[in-house]
């Protein structure tokens, strides 16, 4: 199996993405209506880690058109069709890793991620978490919608073959490369609570996409 740098990944697949996570990946086309309607009323900040080509940005705009939204990916080719969707929108686009980017501190009433979050490792994430966490303003939430198991021993699986398969082509660690490790719902939940969320929910699933809200008081 050949297993690709994420931003080749997706740039190779920009033409199409939309179409195939509309369309052929189970809860996504809801799911990006469900994450609009569950942020705060009064939001005016946003961020969006791993925005891609914005689609669930779409949906955000019906319903907050005049949010201030700051998008992060690592793919240039999907931020540039999100500016060609929204040109008169007010987003900076940041093309880098949203691991190494510096948010700030308590600059946004909420922050949301569609389907990225599960590549990377459990240490990762708690990493990434509390830098979400210290960006939100009091009272700020983070909404994740993401491909989560049920089953431990499936998670275990995900994960080996990723190490097995990162060693084999020699990929050294740090390196971004395309491969889902999805972990569990409860492990997920786990995760952003070890980050220092106080409350966090799942609001909703269908099929494996499913959608958490991580709140800060």
């Amino acid at each position: 199996m050949k297993i690709e740098k994420m931003s080749d990944f997706f740039t190779a697949r920009v033409d199409g993405y939309d179409d195939h996570m509309l369309n052929n990946v189970e809860g996504c086309k809801d799911g990006y209506i469900k994450m609009a309607e569950l942020l705060p009323p009064d939001m005016v900040q946003l961020l969006d880690l791993g925005c891609g080509t914005g689609l669930e940005i779409d949906e955000i705009f019906k319903r907050f058109p005049f949010v201030n939204v700051t998008g992060i990916d690592l793919t240039k080719a999907m931020l540039d069709q999100l500016k060609r969707k929204h040109p008169d929108k007010n987003m900076v686009l940041i093309n880098e890793s949203y691991f190494d980017y510096d948010f700030g501190t308590s600059l946004y009433d909420a922050a949301v991620s569609f389907q990225t979050m599960h590549h990377f490792s459990h240490d990762d994430k708690i990493k990434l978490y509390s830098k979400i966490l210290a960006a939100l303003k009091e009272d700020g939430q983070y909404i994740e919608c993401d491909y989560m198991l049920e089953k431990q021993e499936d998670e275990d699986f995900y994960f080996s073959e990723n190490k097995r398969l990162r060693k084999e082509y020699g990929i050294k660690d740090g390196e971004f490369y395309h491969y889902d490790t999805p972990c569990t719902i409860s492990n997920q939940i786990d995760l952003l609570l070890k980050a220092g969320f106080q409350n966090v929910e799942m609001k909703w699933r269908e099929g494996n996409t499913t959608l958490l809200v991580a709140k800060k008081y």
